[in-house]
């Protein structure tokens, strides 16, 4: 596993969409490892691979009850409304509360292509929605309904 530097705000390329994986190959692993030890390494709960300067859609999580990888992550559902402080390691330093759903339901692959279901509530709801965000170049900043 390798440390990437994380991206941060003003830098244009987390404004950009991005790609869909369509290969599930070694290289796909090591981005997915190197994204876990960065995340860690930076006290973070997710990582989207645009924040490490990849345009790919890959997203990397722990929100306290496990890692997890999501390749090409969709959320298939959404339910009730929370309001909570979110922060980004992009955008370090600022906080702010946003609306977000309560209940998240995501479709994601894995490093070798399988797909799975999760279900998040709470943060693991929010940080599905903020990590989902930056791979359609949105930040949370977007969504902040009032400062921290």
């Amino acid at each position: 596993m390798g440390y990437r530097e994380i991206v941060k705000v003003g830098d244009p390329i987390l404004k950009k969409t991005s790609r869909k994986v369509e290969k599930f190959d070694e290289k796909l692993a090591r981005l997915i490892d190197d994204m876990k030890e960065t995340m860690y390494r930076n006290e973070g709960v997710g990582l989207a691979a645009v924040q490490v300067g990849v345009l790919r859609r890959v997203v990397v999580l722990d929100t306290g009850d496990g890692f997890m990888e999501l390749v090409n992550p969709e959320i298939i559902s959404a339910e009730g409304e929370q309001e909570e402080k979110e922060g980004c390691l992009s955008v370090p330093g600022e906080y702010g509360v946003t609306r977000r759903p309560a209940v998240v339901k995501v479709q994601a692959q894995d490093r070798t292509g399988k797909w799975h279901i999760y279900k998040g509530t709470e943060l693991k709801a929010r940080c599905f929605c903020h990590e989902i965000d930056h791979l359609d170049g949105i930040l949370f900043t977007q969504k902040v309904i009032r400062k921290e």
